[in-house]
């Protein structure tokens, strides 16, 4: 994107660093820059924060990065902790379970908070408002074209309330998404596929674990036909079903359809309400570089993956952590050459640790065949009843292996 129409006409702001996209992982990394010392502009083309049905999951490392500016405790407060997670065969009720205190010598939270990803971007938001006068936020302003220097990005945005304004920077950071602007603007292959299914994710307040025996917090779900997963918040359970054969997405989320999925799960679910549905697409891709000069990706912008093991976000504020670092490290006088360390750090991580691990855990579950689906659960029950095994696998599973593979990557 190297296009700037008359951009020499327009008034410049200048700033160490712009940040386009105002979700968790865009507001985490100016937090982090801010703290540093280094003048952030954040702009996204909503109007204020989205309170939308997307991530609930934090893992041990997250909170633990939260930690630094006292929002996990808040998080905790608002969600709901979760000790241990399942893979279950509904009919049967039997089920490999994973207890995350095995956790407890390697991160102060061994366990999963369930907690609406909303619910961050608003303590980042509240902390960047009361503690950062270096970090600006513009909501309703989009990110129209940028062009860069071997000094510095240009960054032609548009707003309702502004004619076009350029915003000069010495880094760019594409925070912005699946959809990404700035990745876009930087001509890079996204390589990857999406899956064929659709999965379509209901919430409500029926209390599942009531009727459901040995339900755990997190459940992951084989039944006759399918899968599904339930998964437990402090005020809803969100449940994520999948359309039937021959059953179209419009057909499918048609609010009686939903509902027979549900009677499906648990017949006693009757009448109750259901609050919001949504469908979406699962996708796994990742872009074929972070860097391109003074532009860089981070989160979604760069890698997406199925939200099987609530790994995205998650991966996205994993990448902002170093980013941050080497960015404010950049700004303070030491050389570009930072920005190619994330990379070389970061996107090995999310090939293995992210993509690859989310896309087994959709695999397991999308298997249809019922002998390999009692050999995955005999195996999955053999490691949670070794502690030896069950330690490895929630750490790779808890995103502590892969962080720390990160670092140690020069």
């Amino acid at each position: 994107m190297n296009t700037n129409p008359d951009s020499s006409k327009t008034p410049q702001h200048a700033f160490d660093v712009v940040i386009v996209g105002g979700g968790p992982v865009g507001l985490y990394c100016a937090s982090q820059l801010g703290i540093k010392g280094v003048k952030v502009c954040l702009i996204d083309q909503s109007e204020s924060l989205e309170r939308d049905l997307r991530a609930s999951t934090f893992h041990p490392p997250t909170l633990e990065l939260l930690d630094e500016m006292g929002i996990t405790a808040k998080l905790i407060e608002q969600g709901l902790i979760a000790p241990t997670w399942q893979v279950r065969m509904h009919e049967t009720q039997e089920y490999a379970e994973f207890d995350l205190s095995i956790l407890k010598d390697h991160t102060p939270h061994p366990y999963r908070l369930q907690c609406e990803q909303w619910r961050l971007s608003e303590h980042l938001i509240q902390y960047i408002e009361q503690h950062l006068p270096n970090v600006s936020i513009r909501w309703n302003t989009s990110c129209v074209s940028f062009d860069q220097t071997s000094t510095q990005v240009r960054v032609t945005t548009q707003s309702p309330v502004h004619d076009a304004q350029v915003l000069s920077c010495v880094i760019l950071i594409g925070a912005d998404g699946a959809k990404s602007v700035v990745r876009k603007g930087m001509n890079l292959s996204f390589e990857g596929e999406t899956f064929p299914e659709t999965t379509i994710l209901a919430t409500t307040q029926f209390p599942f674990h009531t009727h459901l025996e040995h339900l755990s917090y997190i459940n992951y779900c084989w039944k006759k036909q399918g899968t599904f997963s339930l998964l437990r918040l402090k005020d809803v359970w969100r449940v994520s079903l999948y359309p039937g054969l021959d059953e179209s997405i419009d057909e499918a989320i048609q609010p009686n359809r939903v509902r027979a999925k549900l009677l499906e799960i648990c017949p006693s679910f009757g009448n109750s309400p259901v609050l919001e549905v949504r469908p979406y697409r699962i996708h796994q891709r990742v872009v074929n570089h972070y860097v391109k000069g003074r532009v860089v990706l981070v989160g979604d912008a760069a890698h997406i993956n199925s939200p099987s093991g609530g790994m995205g976000m998650n991966g996205g504020i994993h990448d902002a952590h170093n980013l941050a670092d080497k960015v404010a490290r950049l700004i303070q006088g030491e050389g570009i050459e930072l920005l190619n360390l994330y990379e070389r750090q970061r996107r090995p991580i999310a090939i293995k640790h992210v993509i690859e691990q989310s896309a087994r855990n959709r695999a397991r579950m999308q298997e249809n065949q019922t002998d390999k689906r009692r050999m995955a659960l005999s195996e999955l029950q053999r490691k949670s009843s070794d502690p030896k095994l069950a330690l490895g696998y929630l750490l790779e599973t808890s995103m502590i292996t892969g962080l720390a593979e990160s670092n140690a990557i020069t």
